[in-house]
């Protein structure tokens, strides 16, 4: 008897893109690393039925509107980055939900910090 999928969650980790973003301006005049973590949940009919690479879902698809949508424009806040991104897989693909971590290091702060992330969560229709 198989089994019966409840959902079908495509996750990539580790998008990187040399951007200019940040709430300074110092900090958008150089270009800085970005990694994104994207999970796309996508609806159950599009699970592959057979053992076929032509019928799965497109990751390079996926990264490559994270890239376009991170080097696109220049955003002083992280958060609007990952809205941006957001919208953007949203309107791209059929995805019906989208969570999204955008991570920078070496963040200008008063101590010493490695890196600092953001994760935002959307859905179609809400």
């Amino acid at each position: 008897m198989g089994s019966v999928i409840q959902t079908y969650r495509i996750r990539l980790d580790g998008i990187r893109f040399r951007a200019r973003h940040g709430a300074s301006r110092a900090e958008r005049d150089l270009p800085q690393d970005f990694v994104v973590c994207l999970e796309v949940e996508l609806p159950i009919a599009l699970l592959p039925r057979t053992d076929s690479r032509a019928r799965v879902f497109d990751y390079d698809q996926l990264a490559s509107l994270v890239v376009d949508a991170g080097t696109s424009a220049s955003y002083k806040l992280l958060e609007t980055l990952a809205e941006r991104i957001i919208e953007r897989v949203l309107e791209g693909t059929p995805a019906s939900g989208v969570t999204v971590q955008v991570k920078k290091f070496g963040p200008p702060t008063s101590v010493s910090v490695d890196a600092v992330a953001v994760e935002l969560t959307g859905r179609k229709g809400k």
